[in-house]
């Protein structure tokens, strides 16, 4: 007499989902990230330095722009922001000459 079929029951494969890489590791693993993110720390590094002499809440008004080899841009919440922002630029220019950074800055207003 045969036996009857003994049935398993089926196995369970569990997905197999990797942990989340926290940004800034990633940033830190991949060499292109990197590099942008080193430009990133170097425009906001450029935008403290300048902080102390920008008067009164203009500081609220302006975001760091992009660097590359020909300078670096600050951006401008709106026109009047830039108007004085050009106005400003041989001293702010000398501030970061002085910090050893020196380069031409941009005025740009920011796309909405």
């Amino acid at each position: 007499m045969a036996t009857p079929p003994r049935y398993l029951a089926p196995k369970r494969v569990r997905a197999s989902i990797p942990s989340p890489t926290p940004v800034a590791e990633a940033l830190r693993a991949h060499e292109g990230l990197a590099q942008l993110n080193a430009r990133l720390e170097a425009s906001r590094r450029r935008l403290r330095i300048i902080a102390p002499a920008l008067p009164g809440t203009l500081l609220a008004s302006l975001q760091p722009g992009p660097l590359d080899e020909e300078g670096w841009s600050l951006l401008a919440a709106n026109a009047a922001v830039a108007a004085k922002l050009r106005h400003l630029l041989p001293r702010l220019e000398a501030l970061l000459a002085q910090a050893g950074l020196p380069g031409q800055i941009r005025v740009k207003l920011i796309q909405k």
